[in-house]
């Protein structure tokens, strides 16, 4: 089968499309055929050697959706099912950016009933984070809430999972993207270097300078492991490290079908084409994922 990986750190240039082996399931295992996987900015990380693995052939991709091809022991899945999952790790000799990919039975869902695959492959990584930021903030109805980078993948499936719980929600986003986020469930663009919230979810990666805008007492969350801001002012901070985790996926899945959640796609490109779906990525301006097609 073919496989995206790096075998060196650089640029797009670095991306590689291999012939392997197909990999086998294990105990609790199943393989997914891959009908689309997305591409995240951890993937450049990746590529780029900033999680370490210099010297090992390193497989991308972490989202996936496809069709269950073949179960190891204790796998409760059937064979033929359509399903999404997460493949978790920076740092693995295969990704989703493949043909075939094995994956924890207890990482998968069933796929979303009324999108292709493409769009169902854009919801586990962000949509994950999102709704593991949001249960980290503790933020309730009543409570104010500052989202940057409201208009990305996980930014954006944050704007609307909180408005969803009855959140009010405020965007730190371009203005030219207010009607996207308005059309997400923000109440509005933040205003300024306006503050005084009762949390932040910094999806931007913005650092210090969101941390400024939370109250005293308040809550930040990061989306970087070990990259927040020290605590202050008694503000506490904290960051995800995304699971995988086949039920919350399922809860996911089950508002993408009563039309909650909103599923975005940029570009698609096939897996040949990787390197130059990650040159893509470089340009920045994505309002959506991109998403390789085997």
């Amino acid at each position: 089968m073919r496989a995206v990986v790096v075998t060196t750190f650089g640029g797009p240039e670095a991306v590689e499309v291999v012939e392997t082996e197909v990999p086998e399931p294990g105990a609790r295992q199943v393989r997914i055929k891959v009908a689309a996987a997305t591409l995240n900015p951890v993937d450049a990380g990746v590529r780029a050697g900033v999680f370490g693995g210099a010297g090992e052939r390193i497989g991308l991709g972490w989202d996936v959706a496809g069709t269950v091809d073949a179960t190891g022991e204790a796998a409760a899945w059937t064979v033929g099912e359509e399903v999404v999952a997460l493949l978790y790790g920076p740092v693995k000799p295969l990704g989703t950016h493949a043909e075939y990919v094995v994956v924890d039975a207890d990482a998968v869902a069933k796929a979303p009933a009324g999108v292709d695959a493409v769009h169902a492959a854009t919801l586990p990584l962000n949509a994950l984070a999102a709704v593991q930021a949001l249960d980290l903030l503790e933020v309730t109805p009543g409570q104010s809430l500052l989202i940057t980078g409201a208009a990305g993948a996980l930014g954006g499936y944050a704007v609307r999972l909180a408005a969803h719980r009855g959140i009010s929600v405020t965007a730190l986003a371009r203005p030219t993207d207010e009607d996207l986020v308005r059309s997400l469930g923000a109440d509005r663009l933040a205003d300024g270097d306006e503050g005084g919230f009762d949390a932040v979810l910094d999806a931007a990666v913005l650092g210090a300078p969101a941390l400024e805008r939370v109250r005293d007492g308040g809550a930040y969350v990061g989306v970087i492991p070990g990259a927040s801001p020290a605590p202050e002012r008694g503000v506490r901070t904290s960051e995800i490290e995304v699971s995988a985790d086949g039920a919350r996926l399922a809860e996911l899945v089950r508002l993408v079908d009563e039309g909650v959640l909103t599923l975005r796609v940029a570009e698609t490109y096939t897996l040949d084409d990787a390197a130059k779906a990650h040159a893509r990525l470089a340009e920045g301006g994505l309002r959506g994922r991109l998403v390789l097609v085997p």
